[in-house]
């Protein structure tokens, strides 16, 4: 942040008024720059409190399992904490299982009209 304010990095003085730093393309750059690190860091911030399987393929050995569980009556938050996954992708396969109708699911949203 130093270099947008026109102090020099390292040494932290005061750079000369002729220095490239203050030309506004460079500012701009400057501030896309950080802009961008902010976004990364806000999605890895947010990334961290996904549940670990968020995302990955589901097995036919994992789907075999939630069907099991789901005839079990097992809560779907329980289910949802056991497998890694978010509630909404609990209910999102139980629905493609066919074990599940979309009227049924408590959650809502997606990617496509399958979900």
């Amino acid at each position: 942040m130093s270099l947008i304010e026109g102090r020099n990095p390292c040494s932290g003085e005061q750079l000369p008024s002729d220095c490239v730093v203050h030309s506004s393309d460079v500012l701009r750059a400057l501030l896309a720059g950080v802009g961008a690190i902010d976004a990364v860091d806000a999605r890895t911030r947010r990334r961290a409190l996904l549940p670990e399987n968020v995302g990955r393929d589901w097995t036919i050995k994992e789907e075999e399992q939630l069907r099991t569980e789901f005839a079990a009556k097992e809560p779907p938050e329980a289910i949802a904490a056991r497998h890694g996954r978010t509630l909404r992708a609990i209910e999102a396969r139980l629905q493609r299982m066919g074990l599940i109708t979309a009227d049924q699911r408590t959650t809502r949203g997606g990617f496509s009209e399958q979900e």
